[in-house]
């Protein structure tokens, strides 16, 4: 498997020797973001999310199948993450590392297992029929902090989607198209994020909020905190690396909160501006032109 390059002997010192002084190579304080873009396709699903350099396209889609057996009343809902070259020269098609496990398991546990999507409002015929819908990850660009983009693409594209009607009519079900029945959003409940924090210095003494590809080359610990905007924690993982003071992960945890909040805000503005887009060049345009005619 290709290596990475990694950072030279005087590079790590420099960012380390900075890091202590409170410096960032970028500017940017020590609990702080690079600049967020948030930006819809023109089919429903599709969002794609850059944090600086790093940059990551999410697409949901939905499909009619069967339900799992031991499930018969929910739909069925997947999230597919890919790492390609194009992303970085260290990651090889169908050949997935460590970085592409960890970022499936933690989208996993943070937007699936903590029910932010209703999977019962996918059910269609209880034990014969359902929704299954999956949402695909692309990563395009890896500068580091590919989990908090990935979470965030993966939660606009599942707000921003659109699934097909259907109705049940003497025990047939029909699926209507675009064209005969707006298509109508998923059932969503809550909306988590990811925050991740890398460590540095000989005991973890030093927190980097979105650290760069550069800096997660020679961290000694990071820690991913899931929350919504209620406070309500999916999941903490710190896996692996020097120790961390308890009271250290509680500020996080704090700190994490206000961020989430703020991409809570973000993707909100994003989605109003985007249906107020559609309205003005789709259906409300239509109608207009009908009534003037």
């Amino acid at each position: 498997m290709p290596r990475e390059a990694e950072p030279s002997l005087n590079e790590k010192q420099f960012i380390l020797q900075a890091l202590q002084e409170n410096l960032r190579l970028d500017g940017r304080q020590l609990d702080q973001y690079r600049p967020l873009e948030l930006t819809f396709g023109d089919e429903y699903g599709v969002a794609q999310v850059s944090l600086g350099k790093t940059k990551v396209f999410a697409k949901a889609s939905a499909e009619v199948t069967v339900p799992y057996t031991d499930r018969p009343l929910d739909g069925v809902f997947t999230i597919m993450t890919e790492l390609s070259p194009m992303a970085s020269p260290a990651f090889e098609v169908n050949r997935p590392n460590e970085t592409e496990v960890l970022l499936s398991r933690l989208l996993e546990k943070t937007v699936r297992r903590s029910g932010a999507l209703d999977t019962e409002s996918l059910c269609l015929v209880a034990g014969q029929k359902c929704w299954s819908v999956r949402v695909d990850v692309h990563v395009l660009s890896h500068d580091g902090n590919v989990i908090d983009a990935s979470c965030l693409a993966v939660v606009a594209a599942l707000r921003h989607f659109r699934k097909s009607d259907t109705s049940m009519e003497g025990g047939v079900l029909t699926v209507y198209t675009p064209a005969e029945r707006e298509p109508v959003p998923l059932g969503w409940l809550h909306s988590p994020f990811c925050v991740t924090w890398s460590f540095f210095g000989d005991e973890g003494e030093t927190a980097v909020l979105d650290a760069t590809r550069a800096e997660e080359q020679i961290r000694v610990g990071s820690c991913t905190i899931s929350l919504n905007r209620h406070g309500e924690i999916c999941q903490i993982a710190k896996l692996g690396g020097t120790p961390v003071e308890a009271v250290a992960l509680l500020q996080c945890t704090s700190l994490a909160l206000t961020k989430v909040k703020e991409f809570s805000t973000v993707l909100d503005r994003k989605l109003a501006e985007d249906s107020k887009r559609r309205d003005k060049s789709g259906r409300a345009a239509e109608l207009t032109a009908e009534n003037d005619r």
